[in-house]
């Protein structure tokens, strides 16, 4: 019997247009999406890689944290109680990676934090995006730990992620001024005729823009996104290889409840002036373990052969013993052979150190790697 019957999953703003695109639809965070389109997988994610893959993101939570007639410092030291990231100095029109923090130093999400752009008279509001597995829970959350001081306010909006080396070009016809948009930067404008707030970040490695755009005006936009010879649509599968070669988590798999950003080797997402106040929940553990150590961390796995290394895989000492587990592997297309993420003691995270994979009862060789497998080609500025 389905865990969950077909019946009870959300459907996607856009989903009679990815039925006509061909997408084969399977279940994923309790909603019906394409896991891929005719191209297939593997050159959807090469697709990607070497022009832009439009995907549709709008199961992912979008909400707005404001605190009535307050200011951008007074919404921000409230988030800052639940995330470990500076946001009380975060700019106008900037975004910030952070992580929703529980009591014991565990993850229990992960997120991008944007601060509305001065000009639109919200200095004080915060937009932020969650992962669609852990949106009720999270904003129930959120709301408990801020104990009615701020209103999270829930938005009902299609989300569309344009990614890869010819993104920028694409959305330049639509917009002059997103070309020179930086990497985390986010801005409100119109592309199409259509309004939206558009961002520059994505989950690919890629340089690339994600598009929130209101329901009704989604479908005429990604047409006219699907209508240039550089652009294609993408499914969960690519998303999936894209997002391993990148080296970046998925929640539930790379990081949970049990992991510390320190362990998740997500360091990165601590502010500066973080790790030296503390003053968010699970700081005790966190500060502890940034400079104590932890027990294990995550590592880039590259195993020998063609065999993938899939979610669950034990990784062993060359002597047997067991160490850890693969959190996520598959088939790298741009790396050329199979890569692999997973969990270790630190006496084996060292580049380099040789370690075994039981792969479907056969023990493969494998080395610890450094990651992102594939390097991100984020537009840093005109500057960087």
């Amino acid at each position: 019997m389905e865990a969950r019957r077909l019946s009870d999953l959300k459907q996607l703003p856009l989903d009679g247009l990815h039925r006509e695109l061909g997408g084969k639809m399977v279940p994923f965070a309790g909603y019906d999406m394409p896991v891929q389109y005719p191209m297939g997988v593997k050159d959807e994610h090469l697709w990607t890689r070497a022009k832009a893959g439009l995907f549709d993101v709008s199961h992912m939570g979008q909400a707005v944290l404001s605190v009535e007639g307050g200011s951008h410092e007074d919404v921000a030291a409230l988030i800052e109680e639940i995330v470990p990231g500076e946001i009380k100095k975060l700019g106008s029109g900037r975004i910030r990676y952070t992580l929703l923090m529980a009591d014991d130093g565990g993850v229990l999400d992960d997120l991008m934090i944007t601060r509305l752009p001065t000009e639109l008279g919200h200095e004080g509001d915060l937009v932020l995006v969650v992962n669609a597995a852990c949106k009720d829970a999270d904003y129930a959350y959120i709301e408990k730990k801020l104990g009615g001081r701020a209103k999270l306010t829930v938005k009902d909006r299609c989300l569309l992620a344009l990614q890869g080396p010819k993104a920028h070009e694409v959305i330049a016809a639509l917009d002059p001024e997103a070309a020179t948009m930086p990497f985390m930067s986010g801005r409100v404008t119109q592309l199409d005729g259509k309004n939206v707030m558009l961002s520059r970040c994505g989950y690919t490695g890629e340089d690339g823009y994600e598009i929130s755009v209101a329901n009704e005006d989604a479908e005429a936009l990604a047409r006219t996104l699907l209508a240039r010879d550089d652009v294609a649509p993408i499914g969960l599968g690519a998303r999936d290889s894209l997002r391993l070669e990148a080296g970046l988590c998925l929640y539930g798999h790379d990081m949970d409840p049990e992991i510390s950003p320190v362990g998740a080797g997500l360091n990165f997402a601590l502010g500066k002036r973080r790790r030296t106040e503390g003053g968010f929940a699970g700081a005790d553990r966190v500060l502890r373990e940034l400079k104590d150590g932890c027990q294990s961390i995550r590592v880039g796995l590259k195993p020998e052969g063609r065999a993938p290394a899939r979610e669950g895989t034990a990784i062993m000492t060359e002597n047997g013993a067991v160490i850890g587990k693969v959190t996520s592997g598959g088939f790298g297309p741009s790396v050329g052979g199979p890569i692999a993420m997973g969990y270790v003691p630190m006496t084996h995270a060292e580049e380099g150190t040789q370690v075994m994979l039981d792969i479907r009862g056969k023990l493969h060789p494998a080395r610890v790697v450094r990651m992102p497998f594939v390097e991100p080609r984020y537009y840093r500025g005109p500057s960087a």
